[in-house]
């Protein structure tokens, strides 16, 4: 275990430290399986004693978290658009592409924010938002903040941790991806609660919508 302490020690005591978070920040914003928030929450903690330097940390974390969703957004707005454009007319998935192109639409600097804390749903976010052509100038800006957000929020919650655990860094680290964790599910739960509001509400929609086709109908058929 001190071989491990040790060699992060030395990791996030070294310039390079830097180029490193940028690119597991790029890559995770279009390959979702690089976790991009354990290294600015592990960078956060030894932040806590010295190094590496914490602005600099929120820097090139949210650099290249833009960058990384910028490169999703071409990837959709190339080879995505097409493959949406293929769905059957009526299929559950055009209906599904529909909704979510209104949604974008409509909110979607809110939708793409809040994406950014979920990890793996941030990709399907930007992804999407490409494919259905999403202004790029209004992506920009709002990707910037959201990107902005998530690199401070990020190297702060194991700033926090290592400052709460400063002679026990692991300790610190464990309590840093515990609240990411934490607000990770509360986000997910709020994503889901909403959800089955919006469901109820369409259901009931369309149970209202058949019971008065059913009385406009009755009338018909009695004479």
């Amino acid at each position: 275990m001190m071989d491990l302490l040790d060699l992060l020690h030395e990791t996030m005591s070294s310039p390079w430290v830097y180029l490193a978070i940028f690119a597991i920040a790029v890559l995770d914003g279009f390959f979702p399986v690089v976790p991009s928030e354990t290294a600015v929450i592990t960078a956060g903690v030894f932040a806590a004693s010295g190094a590496p330097y914490l602005p600099a940390v929120v820097l090139v974390a949210a650099a290249g978290a833009l960058v990384g969703d910028h490169v999703s957004y071409a990837i959709g707005r190339g080879g995505g658009a097409r493959l949406l454009d293929r769905l059957p007319p009526g299929s559950r998935r055009r209906a599904a592409v529909d909704r979510a192109r209104r949604g974008i639409a409509t909110r979607g600097g809110l939708i793409l924010t809040v994406a950014r804390y979920v990890p793996g749903g941030r990709t399907a976010v930007t992804f999407t938002m490409g494919a259905v052509h999403y202004p790029r100038r209004r992506f920009l800006a709002f990707d910037a903040l959201a990107a902005g957000s998530w690199g401070l929020y990020s190297a702060l919650v194991g700033y926090l941790g290592g400052l709460a655990f400063e002679q026990d860094p692991l300790r610190g680290l464990l309590l840093g991806l515990g609240l990411a964790l934490t607000v990770t599910v509360v986000v997910e739960v709020v994503r889901w609660l909403r959800g089955r509001r919006r469901r109820a509400a369409r259901a009931d929609e369309s149970g209202g919508d058949a019971v008065r086709a059913g009385a406009v109908s009755r009338p018909a058929d009695a004479r």
